[in-house]
């Protein structure tokens, strides 16, 4: 059953119409400067998290005594 062409030209446009759609989208979301923010809200959530926080201030500590230390010695 063969179809008529103004099927396949509405099918076709819609497909175009979506591919368009989807084009758009990704050009958003692939957007350097909106993955960087994106990155920097993650890492920031992340961070002041209690339990990364304070690991981070003990390395920080830990890494500062070290240094004190091979200063004076």
């Amino acid at each position: 059953m063969p179809r008529d062409t103004e099927s396949i030209e509405r099918d076709i446009e819609r497909a175009r119409s979506q591919l368009a759609s989807t084009l758009d989208e990704l050009s958003v979301r692939t957007n350097p400067k909106r993955l960087v923010e994106n990155t920097k809200i993650a890492v920031l959530a992340k961070v002041n998290e209690p339990p990364v926080r304070f690991a981070l201030i003990g390395a920080g500590a830990l890494v500062a005594l070290l240094v004190v230390r091979k200063i004076f010695r």
